[in-house]
């Protein structure tokens, strides 16, 4: 029996790594079976440059038809498990035909590559990138071998920033007017806004301030959409008057964000939603939803306020 479990091992480990792997910036990443791990990070247009390196168990030859390292980005929709959609697919030939006999290595780069999108762990779909080594073997069956990266892109503070001025009411019940000061935030950003009671001629008792990630995957009539309350706030506890105004400051930091996604390829978008709540004495709720727009900013630079 051990004969045959010994059958089915690889004839060799495959190891890859990064040239800059000690310098270069690690982040967690959760993998697909929920462990977590940490990879190097990327942004679009960087060099991916390292070695692979291909070790036959003692004893043993590895016999191939060629070996090649890819660089993926893949988008797979978990309505759809197991099929991964390319959007980025690089290779490099390693190694033409033949036998190994002791631990070999090869070194590859893959220049400015174009990597338009950021890694994405949603509800319904994920994107990844990812290093693949394939040892081609014929009717014995290939080995092949993956090493995660992660790909995150920054986006300079925008030139035009309008605050968001908005009117919401019941008609001879309620007159509320919020504003907040912009409608697009970095990733570190405060939101900050005020809400001013016109009108009130029902009984609130609480109002709140939600942040809403909206995932919508697929098209036509195979849409998903996933919508996640990720953050609740507290903004007034007990009756307003005419006249009162409440402030709000929100800060972003605590909260785990991503950039707003538009149309990934075609394949899925992630958008982000200031809710208020006001919720009345007979726990009505009355709500208003406004989108904002979140991107991220480089760590290292400032964004005007």
């Amino acid at each position: 029996m051990n004969y045959l479990i010994g059958a089915f091992k690889p004839s060799c480990n495959i190891s890859i790594t990064f040239n800059d792997a000690k310098n270069r910036k690690q982040v967690p990443f959760k993998k697909e079976n929920g462990q977590t791990v940490m990879v190097p990070l990327f942004q679009s247009q960087e060099n991916i440059a390292g070695k692979v390196s291909v070790e036959p168990v003692p004893g043993k030859k590895v016999e191939h038809n060629g070996i090649k390292v890819e660089l993926l980005g893949q988008i797979e929709m978990y309505f759809d498990r197991g099929n991964f959609y390319d959007f980025t697919s690089l290779v490099r030939e390693l190694d033409i035909p033949g036998e190994i006999y002791e631990k070999k290595t090869f070194p590859f780069e893959f220049s400015t590559v174009e990597m338009p999108y950021e890694t994405y762990n949603g509800v319904n779909v994920r994107l990844r990138y990812v290093l693949k080594v394939t040892i081609s073997r014929g009717y014995t069956g290939s080995i092949v071998e993956y090493q995660d990266f992660m790909v995150r892109n920054y986006t300079p503070p925008p030139s035009i920033n309008n605050s968001i001025k908005m009117e919401v009411g019941i008609e001879d019940c309620l007159h509320i007017e919020f504003e907040y000061n912009k409608s697009k935030y970095h990733l570190k950003d405060v939101i900050i806004g005020k809400i001013y009671f016109l009108l009130v001629r029902i009984k609130i008792k609480n109002m709140d301030l939600e942040i809403r990630r909206r995932e919508s995957t697929g098209s036509g009539t195979n849409t998903h959409v996933e919508t996640e309350t990720l953050a609740k706030f507290e903004l007034m506890d007990g009756a307003p008057v005419r006249g009162e105004s409440i402030p709000i400051r929100l800060f972003l930091s605590p909260y785990e964000l991503t950039p707003t996604h538009r149309n990934i390829n075609n394949k899925f978008s992630v958008k982000y939603y200031l809710n208020l709540v006001l919720v009345d004495e007979e726990d009505r709720r009355y709500f208003k939803q406004q989108e904002i727009t979140i991107y991220r900013l480089e760590e290292n630079s400032s964004s005007p306020s």
